[in-house]
This record gives structure tokens, C-alpha cells and sequence, in this order.
């Protein structure tokens, strides 16, 4: 047996690998969920029945595969440059308490609402772009390697978070629990469905998708990502400044994920915990490679990750199961992903 590099892979093998890393995956939680001893048909009925079975199961998936797009799309622009993004989970955490800070100014209460609004929102993304670019600079200026670097400043922005809204940043009204202040109520966003979670942050990580895709595929600045992340040495060959195409896409990437961080704090919670985040940085990871790198693509392998989230909770409630076999699914699936994607670029010979 060998392996035979395939010369140029078929557009339908591509398309098919995401389904098929999903499926395998799905195939293997079975497998968990017999040795757990419950019910296979009736675990997979009752995570589709609590994350799409209802108004409110609906509703919390939306909201949960909200921050998953923004994360996800953080993490597939960047890689497809070649830009080893690590640190969405830290980018997230340092939208979030830009929100908060920028909600302490006096003059912000003030302010109409959309302006306020805006103004947050683009306080989330600063943030996540400067932190990203302190790792991106220590590659173009050391050779340091981003990955290492990117992943450590994740628990740098938590602590620096911990100790902000236990200090200076510190509600006093919160009877001693470590949370930030609130955002003002001017700059929390409007919800979509009444008596519900779900906000307009959706509509703005669907136009991020959107917006990203039309960047990548028709302008310059997509072509010369593309070209870097494929042949760096080509690239540069052919007249891309590679350190001012890697900056373009750290300031797009962070802030992505500090865009997630603020729209969480300003959609959901009103303020900012350690807590905050489920993993929804690490998690993008995951959700990228699920989508091959795809902005479209993104959309859907977030909504399967919400889908497994809420759908598992609900599951392990009914059926005694530990919830965390959605983690294990998720994990699972990046996996298969993986497989699927050597499937893809090699067949086995005898």
C-alpha cells in the first residue's frame, strides 16, 4: 500500500469532506453514547429536538452559533494566509472588556443609540486587532513563531481581565461578585424574537461572512491573502508585500474575534465575567477547518457546533448522559476533518 499525491483534487471530493467528517463523527458520539448505556435513536431525537424542536431551542442556537461565526471567521482568514491565529479565544475576552471600558465614559450615556452602538463595536475590534498584532510583530521583526506566541497571550488577556473587573472596572452593585460594569443600556443591541436571547449580532457575524467572502474572492487584498498563505516566496516574487499583507490580515482577524467578544457582552450577558466564554475562540478553530477555510462555509459548521451544544444539553438532562459529549463531538469532527482533508489531496494505491 502507498500513498499517491493526487494531481489536481475533484471539486465534489472537496465539497463532500465536511459531510463526510460530520457524519463520522456523529457515527463515533454514537459509539460514546451506547457505552455510556443510553438509547442511540433517542439521544440523536432529543438533540434535535432541543436545539431545533422549539421557539426557544431555535433561538438559543442562533444566539449560540452567533460568537461561533465571528471566532470561526477570525480563525479561517487567518490561516488561509498562513497566519497560525491561536489567541481568538484572548482576542474575544479583550473585545469584551473594551465594550465595558468604553461604556465607564461619562459622555457615552449620552450618545443616540446606534451611534453608541457602532462606537462600541468598533472599541471590541481595535482591541482584538492589537492583540494579535503583538504576535504578528514578533514574527516580522524575530522570526518568533505566532503560534506559541498567540496561544500564551490568551491567558495574559484572561488574567488582565480577572484583575480589571475585580478592580478598577468592578461593578459595586454586583454584592461582591468579580464582574465589570454594565454596558450602558444605549449600547445593548436590539432583540430579534421578544422573550428571547437572540439579538442583532446575528445579522452582523451573517454580513461579516458575507462581506469576508466577497474581500477573499473579488479585491486585490483577497488575491494577495491567497497568494501568501499558498507561496509565500512566489508571492514576493510577484510584488506582494508580504509583512503589509500579514498586517491587513491580523487587523482582520483579531478583529473578528474581539467583534465577537463585544457583540457577546452587548447582545447576551451586559457584562463582562471570566466566565464569558464557553471556548468560543478555540472552538472557531474547529469551526474553520470544519468549513475548509470557507467564510460560507463558516455559517454552517457553526450552526452544527450551536447544534451540538444546546441539542446535548438538553440530551444529557433527558437521558442522564454527561453533556460534555458535545465537546467530544466537536473535537471528534475536526479530527475526521482532518483525515478527510489527506483523503483529498492523496489516494491509497496497492
Amino acid at each position: 500500500m502507498r500513498l499517491e499525491r493526487r494531481d489536481s483534487p475533484a471539486a465534489a471530493l472537496t465539497l463532500l469532506a465536511p459531510l463526510g467528517a460530520i457524519l463520522a463523527a456523529l457515527l463515533l458520539m454514537g459509539l460514546l453514547i451506547m457505552l455510556a448505556g443510553g438509547d442511540l435513536l433517542r439521544a440523536y431525537g432529543l438533540i434535535l429536538k432541543g436545539a431545533l424542536g422549539s421557539r426557544l431551542g431555535i433561538s438559543e442556537t442562533l444566539t449560540r452559533a452567533t460568537p461561533l461565526i465571528l471566532t470561526g471567521l477570525a480563525a479561517a482568514v487567518a490561516f488561509r494566509a498562513r497566519l497560525w491565529n491561536i489567541g481568538a479565544e484572548g482576542q474575544f475576552y479583550m473585545g469584551a472588556l473594551a465594550v465595558a471600558a468604553f461604556g465607564m465614559i461619562p459622555a457615552v450615556a449620552s450618545l443616540p443609540a446606534p451611534v453608541a452602538i457602532l462606537l462600541s463595536l468598533i472599541a471590541g475590534a481595535v482591541a482584538g486587532m492589537i492583540l494579535l498584532l503583538v504576535p504578528l510583530g514578533l514574527r516580522l521583526k524575530f522570526g518568533v513563531d505566532e503560534v506559541v506566541t498567540s496561544l500564551l497571550l490568551n491567558f495574559v488577556a484572561v488574567l488582565f481581565v480577572s484583575m480589571m473587573i475585580d478592580g478598577a472596572m468592578k461593578d459595586p452593585l454586583a454584592f461582591g461578585w468579580p464582574q465589570s460594569v454594565p454596558v450602558p443600556d444605549n449600547a445593548v443591541l436590539p432583540k430579534l424574537l421578544s422573550r428571547s436571547r437572540l439579538h442583532a449580532g446575528l445579522l452582523i457575524a451573517l454580513a461579516a461572512a458575507l462581506v469576508i467572502w466577497w474581500v477573499q474572492a473579488r479585491t486585490v487584498f483577497g488575491l494577495r491573502a491567497r497568494a501568501a498563505g499558498l507561496s509565500p516566496r512566489a508571492a514576493a516574487f510577484a510584488g506582494v508585500s508580504l509583512g503589509r499583507t500579514l498586517i491587513g490580515i491580523a487587523c482582520l482577524s483579531g478583529g473578528l474575534a474581539g467583534l465577537a467578544g463585544a457583540i457577546e457582552v452587548m447582545g447576551v450577558k451586559g457584562y463582562v465575567t471570566t466566565d464569558l466564554s464557553p471556548s468560543y475562540g478555540y472552538s472557531g478553530i474547529v469551526i474553520a477547518m470544519l468549513a475548509n477555510l470557507n467564510p460560507l462555509g463558516v455559517i454552517g459548521a457553526a450552526l452544527f457546533s450551536a447544534v451540538m451544544f444546546v441539542g446535548a444539553d438538553s440530551m444529557s438532562r433527558a437521558m442522564g448522559i454527561p453533556s460534555y459529549i458535545a465537546d467530544v463531538t466537536v473535537a471528534l469532527s475536526l479530527l475526521c476533518m482532518l483525515v478527510a482533508l489527506f483523503l483529498t489531496q492523496y489516494r491509497i494505491r496497492r
